[in-house]
């Protein structure tokens, strides 16, 4: 009996926390060294049509940013940061593609490792 408690009590505990969607994975175009060569890459999400996601989609993408901070008792702070957009250009059951459409680089805009999009970034629908 307990048993059965402890496996219903663990699968509605699991089931009530957030899952975090992330870029699990990105492909580009192979460079080849033309003048005013565009270089497309698709951003691979684990967030697709279960999710509510379709074609078109737009979707928010932030970046944690994990600072030390050693005047107050060498405290780690972390900031969840907006670095930018998708948008959804094919979606599955449990996943999805999609393309940049804008990335924050602005004079505004907190300075990060890199200037794309990477692997571990989190997103979430673009509510309007």
């Amino acid at each position: 009996m307990k048993k059965l408690i402890f496996i219903t009590l663990f699968l509605f505990c699991h089931s009530i926390f957030a899952k975090d969607y992330i870029i699990f994975n990105i492909a580009q175009d192979l460079p080849m060294g033309e003048k005013d060569e565009i270089i497309r890459k698709n951003y691979y999400i684990n967030m697709g049509e279960k999710q509510g996601i379709s074609n078109g989609t737009k979707l928010n993408v932030y970046r944690r940013l994990s600072k030390f901070n050693p005047y107050d008792n060498k405290k780690r702070i972390s900031y969840k940061v907006k670095v930018g957009e998708l948008e959804v250009i094919h979606a599955d059951n449990g996943s999805s593609i999609a393309r940049s459409l804008k990335f924050n680089s602005g004079e505004m805009s907190p300075i990060t490792d890199l200037k794309y999009f990477m692997i571990g970034d989190n997103v979430s629908i673009n509510v309007k």
